[in-house]
């Protein structure tokens, strides 16, 4: 089994230096379903919502990979590659004051008017009740990940680090962001 799961490893880190905006999207994509998929098992939907875990998935593919991407190419090329204590620190609270905040909202945004079909005003009456207490949990959770993101990770690892830990993040903004009506059903 080890053999084969070194072999999936090498030819993912392959793609990922000859595709790297390309495996970074599928990979979100499908951690992104598989975060869907089990944020509808623990809410006790019975029948899986394959229209909601395709929109879900495709929220990773076209948003989540490709904003990790070009993310982490600006953070590295405005701190120059550098990997230090300090300047982590400052990754991780230039980080968290600008992508995080924007992050939890257009995903509380996308899931109610794609996924959930909401009007703007419920949508907006959402965000507004539920925002504050997401962005607090996020800066309670995501600095320390950060932060081992940026001074462990290589470069070309770091969506996928970020991926694998925001799919159980993804998880709790699924249910966060879940209309009352939605709930019940």
């Amino acid at each position: 089994m080890s053999d084969i799961v070194t072999e999936v490893w090498k030819k993912y880190l392959l793609q990922l230096q000859i595709h790297p905006l390309r495996t970074k999207a599928i990979t979100s994509g499908v951690l992104a379903g598989c975060s869907d998929f089990a944020a509808q098992k623990i809410s006790g939907i019975k029948k899986l919502q394959f229209k909601r875990l395709f929109l879900i998935m495709i929220y990773g593919f076209f948003y989540s990979g490709p904003f990790g991407h070009f993310l982490h190419k600006v953070m590295d090329k405005i701190f120059k590659g550098e990997k230090g204590s300090t300047t982590v620190g400052k990754k991780v609270i230039l980080e968290q004051l600008t992508a995080s905040p924007w992050n939890n909202l257009f995903f509380m945004m996308y899931y109610g008017l794609v996924v959930e079909g909401r009007t703007w005003p419920l949508v907006k009456t959402k965000i507004k009740n539920d925002y504050p207490p997401v962005q607090r949990t996020s800066w309670k959770f995501w600095p320390i990940i950060n932060w081992v993101n940026y001074q462990y990770m290589p470069l070309q690892l770091r969506v996928l680090f970020h991926s694998l830990v925001a799919s159980c993040w993804a998880i709790f903004l699924n249910l966060k962001a879940r209309s009352t009506a939605i709930k019940k059903a």
